[in-house]
């Protein structure tokens, strides 16, 4: 499963999964992570202070004052995976995007990238049902694949210098949403009325996790407007 553990820093180990991103190779990323948050919450590992998974590898930071580089290591290489119970299930959620032009910026240039009609690609769009490898960038903001191959964009020459809060933009083969006005060098398709970030929430700030599964709906400019987060379905 852990190809390779390294340190990473003074404080810190790296677990390498492989070099591919694959739905296989992130699943497990996400059961090491879930497994040692489990035993950092039973408290039967001390000193471990975060972990922070991506398309395939784990970063497991701890504090020296409470803990070791040579235990830390032991601890790791010691998790026996085949009797661990750990859900991998993750939440399917519905999100709701809106892909008028005004939102949509990007479509023109999308269709004649892709050879397809706008129609087309909001209709590819949606048939994908979406794959949360990771959250990163800035709280909040979901990588999600596998974007349908004949969606695939290269990033912008000339990034932008602010998109909107919750626009959804893709490159290559991943869709994300943006959980608040940032930089950004993707290609924008439409916008979601659903909050990503919320960081009054102090135990899930973050509405989506790693594992998550995403299915899109299209809404129009009137409901767009009137939308209540509340009335996410998952």
């Amino acid at each position: 499963m852990i190809k390779k553990i390294s340190s990473f820093g003074d404080q810190a180990v790296l677990c390498d999964f492989g070099e591919e991103v694959t739905k296989e190779v992130n699943s497990n990323v996400i059961s090491v992570f879930k497994i040692v948050q489990s035993k950092i919450s039973n408290k039967e590992i001390i000193g471990i202070k975060n972990c922070v998974p991506s398309y395939n590898k784990l970063l497991i930071s701890f504090d020296l004052q409470l803990i070791d580089l040579k235990k830390v290591l032991h601890f790791i290489e010691n998790l026996n995976f085949a009797t661990e119970s750990i859900s991998q299930l993750g939440k399917n959620w519905k999100l709701p995007v809106c892909y008028d032009e005004e939102f949509g910026i990007d479509q023109e240039n999308v269709s004649k990238s892709t050879g397809l009609n706008i129609d087309k690609i909001i209709d590819l769009h949606q048939k994908t049902n979406f794959y949360v490898y990771m959250i990163g960038f800035m709280p909040g903001l979901p990588y999600m694949g596998d974007l349908d191959s004949s969606l695939y964009v290269p990033r912008l020459e000339t990034p932008r210098v602010e998109i909107a809060e919750g626009s959804v933009i893709i490159a290559e083969k991943f869709c994300c949403i943006f959980p608040r006005k940032s930089p950004c060098g993707w290609s924008i398709i439409g916008r979601t009325p659903a909050k990503l970030f919320d960081q009054s929430n102090k135990e899930y700030p973050s509405l989506l996790s790693p594992g998550d599964t995403v299915e899109l709906y299209r809404m129009d400019k009137n409901s767009f407007s009137k939308f209540d987060p509340r009335e996410l379905d998952c």
